[in-house]
């Protein structure tokens, strides 16, 4: 083939593969990459996993300040209806596409943690997991971070769901106290939420306690 022939076939590869290649980079959820990624992610994840993440709020920065981790939010993943979803404490309480839900995070990244033996979750007590879950739907948030029922906060619905449908302390519970309250950063939350009658003593449990349980190994980090 003459010379002429190969420069007008060569500038069309090199073209079409440097186009290729800023549409992966510049935009991750183009046909070419992210029907990929989403059939990879669906076809890995199981119910009852958990996923955590980094929220924009006020509210999470806080938390993720006050417990030193990356992590300010969380919830657990089910199939509904053939479609993955995520059940989280947000306010108020309620179910979430997970598709929807990774986006509400800081650059879409994410954690999803397993169970080391999930075995444990059989049909009886994934159902009895949901059960329990969907009796708390429709509560308020709850931005003081109180043990009781009457409003739920993200790592106290997980925490609590595998407690009462699957018998699983996912962690132990600790004291708020026991975090960091003293960041210049936390402090006007603190006054702002509390006055000067911080709850030192309630027992809470955070995003962090539950992403660093020995007795979850984690699935899929995107960080």
């Amino acid at each position: 083939m003459k010379t002429k022939y190969w420069f007008p076939i060569i500038t069309f590869i090199l073209s079409f593969g440097c186009a290729f290649f800023v549409a992966i980079k510049v935009f991750p959820n183009n046909p070419f990459t992210g029907n990929k990624a989403q059939t990879n992610l669906a076809a890995t994840i199981q119910d009852g996993d958990l996923i955590f993440q980094t929220s924009e709020s006020k509210q999470c920065e806080a938390v993720r300040i006050a417990t030193n981790s990356k992590f300010s939010h969380c919830g657990i993943i089910f199939k509904e209806n053939g479609n993955w979803m995520v059940f989280e404490a947000v306010q108020p309480v309620k179910v979430t596409p997970l598709e929807q839900w990774i986006k509400h995070g800081r650059d879409s990244k994410y954690v999803i943690k397993r169970l080391q033996d999930p075995s444990v979750l059989n049909t009886t007590s994934l159902s009895k997991m949901k059960a329990y879950g969907k009796s708390l739907l429709g509560k308020e948030y709850d931005a003081y971070f109180e043990w009781s029922d009457n409003r739920i906060y993200c790592s106290e619905l997980i925490w609590k769901v595998y407690k009462n449908g699957a018998g699983i302390e996912l962690s132990k519970t600790k004291l708020l106290k026991d975090f960091n309250l003293t960041d210049p950063r936390i402090q006007p939350i603190l006054k702002e939420r509390y006055g000067n009658e911080i709850p030192l003593d309630e027992k809470v449990v955070a995003p962090s306690d539950l992403a660093d349980s020995n007795l979850l190994k984690t699935i899929i980090d995107t960080y």
